[in-house]
């Protein structure tokens, strides 16, 4: 018995989680500290942290669980922490992985890490491209075949890594962006802890930058508020860093200035904080409509829009390729790239018609079961499992 391995005898191996990390404000971030705080808490154990740090970011100070730090501008930090990692009595790596958070020609000096590392590695892609450039499949298809699995956040990113990048089927995984576990309930209570009543409520979360298409929105309550002046609209979240270094808050100041030339002083407010989870639910549960306006259309995953699926909001979002999947059958509203019209449409559709709302949110709520970070979490825990096992042994025939 004590000669199995670790994860046949205790349920999951030994895992470590490369990515960026908070405090560092980013959405891998959180993304990574939900997993492994998510994994901990399933199988009872204390996972170990490599945390990428972008230039300037050696000055953050860590908790206990960050055990290396991945330099992401200095090559040499690729096979150095490759070897730390080796060292540390771990059985598999997960690694978070977004082109920009690595340095090189689309993030291959990752390359370097995996192929000096003796671990097998799972490798969680939160961008997957449709129309890859000669740069982005190379990179791509080399870190697959470097990895021992691949995760895909949705079935439309299996599909692409398979089609566009010639991945192999069987080793190509889907398991959801995870999502709050909360009980399905009614705004009344949220809304009045925040102070905000009777008013119909219409949310947007996350770092702020120009590709979130805000302006339309903001737009777009214009013919919200004619039919319905009681409508809220909250755009919750800071600058994202990385903009804010590059620009300031222009795009957010040219928001402000929108508001105040459509006079929805009273209609739209921006909440300007980075949001901690507990607040970020509470956001959430005081909401009736959920709008994503993004630009980009071939966006594969939104941890923003997960967010609000788990908690069973009715949603309008633009047609990107995440939205379509998770908002088809009836699970949520999609509206026109760029396009106010449509979008204060798809809203007055909703709040015009309560039963239409609640029965979206009800059917949006139990699509988000499957997504909620301990089923999550056990599906990482099997997954990591199955890459440490033994091979098989091969079967010989008798002639």
């Amino acid at each position: 018995m004590h000669g199995l391995p670790t994860a046949l005898r205790l349920g999951v191996p030994r895992t470590l989680f490369l990515g960026s990390f908070p405090p560092r404000e980013c959405g891998i971030a959180t993304f990574t500290n939900d997993v492994v705080e998510s994994y901990d808490r399933a199988f009872g154990c204390k996972s170990q942290v490599v945390a990428v740090d972008e230039p300037g970011g050696d000055l953050r100070r860590y908790g206990p669980r960050v055990v290396a730090r991945l330099q992401e501008a200095q090559r040499s930090s690729y096979v150095e922490v490759a070897a730390k990692i080796d060292q540390l009595g771990v059985e598999v790596v997960n690694v978070q992985h977004e082109y920009g958070l690595f340095g090189g020609e689309r993030g291959e000096w990752l390359l370097d890490l995996l192929h000096h590392l003796r671990k097998p590695v799972v490798v969680t892609m939160h961008t997957i491209l449709p129309e890859p450039d000669a740069a982005i499949l190379r990179v791509t298809s080399a870190l697959c075949d470097a990895a021992s699995a691949v995760v895909s956040l949705s079935e439309t990113g299996r599909d692409l890594l398979l089609s566009s990048y010639g991945v192999q089927a069987q080793k190509v995984h889907v398991i959801h962006h995870g999502v709050p576990d909360v009980p399905f309930r009614t705004t009344d209570v949220a809304k009045a802890s925040f102070g905000i009543g009777e008013r119909l409520v219409i949310s947007t979360f996350g770092l702020i930058n120009r590709g979130k298409g805000l302006e339309y929105a903001i737009e777009a309550m214009r013919a919200v508020v004619q039919r319905h002046p009681e409508a809220l609209y909250l755009i919750l979240g800071e600058t994202h860093p990385v903009v804010r270094r590059s620009e300031g808050e222009s795009y957010r100041q040219s928001l402000e200035a929108l508001i105040a030339k459509f006079g929805l002083v009273y209609n739209v407010r921006l909440i300007d904080r980075y949001l901690d989870f507990d607040e970020l639910v509470a956001y959430l549960s005081a909401t009736d409509i959920y709008l994503t306006p993004y630009l980009n259309p071939m966006q594969i995953v939104s941890g923003t829009l997960a967010y609000a699926v788990g908690c069973g909001k009715a949603i309008v979002s633009t047609p990107y390729l995440y939205a379509q999947e998770l908002l088809a059958y009836g699970r949520g509203f999609l509206c026109e790239f760029r396009d106010a019209p449509s979008i204060s449409a798809q809203l007055l559709a909703l709040l015009d018609d309560p039963d239409l709302r609640h029965a979206t949110e009800r059917r949006t709520y139990r699509f988000g079961r499957q997504m909620t970070w301990p089923n999550v979490a056990r599906q990482y825990g099997r997954l990591l499992a199955s890459v440490c096992l033994p091979p098989e042994p091969a079967l010989v025939c008798a002639v």
